[in-house]
């Protein structure tokens, strides 16, 4: 997949089929869009184009707002790239960019930088200032232009049944089986292993601090996960705990993870944690002996959980 930072930079070789969109998660819904997208390109000739945006358009027109997301850029990247697409157009939203009108977004990026044969999009799009711009709207401008519109109709859409939102909501409920029914795969957490107080190595549960340094990144509920890592190769299997680690009187919140059978240093390595169920919430203990029993009781189930796959 060949990736670009901003619109003037992409060149194209060929006449592409595009989408638009944040693509939040990459979830089932989008894998419907994106499905229809790579197969168009094949069918004539031509190259799939994904266009996205960074920051978030909502945040960038709507000031003050702080919305979690599910992928970092560089997630959201992996995660196309899997799929086949070929190229990915990143470009950073603005509101002199948002101040496009519809036809000058069509004929200035899709017909004249694009090239663009096809455009796919949700039933839903709206486009150009104001989003004042919605399906027939394209289709004008595709029989002006000359590029063929289709339309992934609510319908389709609504066969998966899920959407970014519901995604975010379960996972800030803790509910991650959920959210990865409607990923399509594991919700996942990469940072870098930092220094941590060690007090898990002092009663037996030595653990990786993750820090994410993607302010924007959603973090599920507090509580203790059942996680696997791939680490140098070898998948590792684990659990974690997201919290503030009240038995110690903490005041902010953690990533901690213990690998099971696994002893090697990670300080300083970056690390992708795929989460894969909640075993419970964090609570505070009246004693670490108290801690250390829970924690033990905690592996015996992520164990048993890793057995029964």
């Amino acid at each position: 997949m060949k990736i670009v930072h901003s619109i003037p930079s992409f060149a194209a070789e060929k006449p592409t089929v595009v989408t638009i969109g944040t693509f939040d998660g990459v979830h089932l819904g989008h894998r419907k869009i994106l499905e229809q997208l790579i197969y168009s390109a094949k069918a004539s000739d031509s190259e799939s184009l994904v266009l996205t945006f960074f920051p978030h358009p909502r945040m960038v027109l709507q000031q003050g707002t702080e919305m979690k997301q599910l992928n970092t850029m560089a997630e959201k990247t992996a995660l196309l790239e899997s799929l086949g697409i070929d190229h990915l157009v990143i470009h950073p939203f603005d509101k002199e960019f948002s101040r496009l009108t519809a036809e000058e977004f069509v004929r200035d990026v899709l017909v004249n930088t694009f090239k663009v044969q096809k455009i796919i999009i949700g039933h839903d799009h709206r486009f150009g200032r104001n989003r004042t711009a919605d399906i027939n709207d394209l289709v004008a401008f595709g029989a002006e232009f000359g590029f063929e519109v289709a339309q992934i109709s609510a319908q389709q859409i609504n066969e998966v049944s899920v959407s970014s939102t519901k995604i975010r909501t379960a996972l800030e409920e803790g509910h991650v089986t959920l959210a990865n029914q409607y990923l399509g795969y594991p919700y996942s957490l990469t940072g870098t292993v930092t220094q941590g107080k060690q007090l898990g190595r002092t009663i037996g549960y030595p653990t990786a601090n993750i820090a994410i340094a993607e302010e924007y990144k959603l973090i599920p509920q507090n509580g203790v996960y059942i996680v696997q890592s791939t680490i140098n190769g070898t998948t590792v299997n684990g659990m974690m705990n997201i919290g503030t680690r009240p038995t110690v009187d903490g005041t902010t919140q953690t990533i901690e993870v213990h690998f099971f059978d696994f002893n090697e240093n990670l300080y300083r390595q970056n690390l992708t944690v795929s989460i894969l169920e909640r075993m419970r919430a964090e609570q505070k203990f009246e004693s670490l002996d108290a801690l250390k029993s829970q924690l033990a009781e905690d592996q015996r189930q992520a164990k048993a959980y890793f057995e029964a796959l």
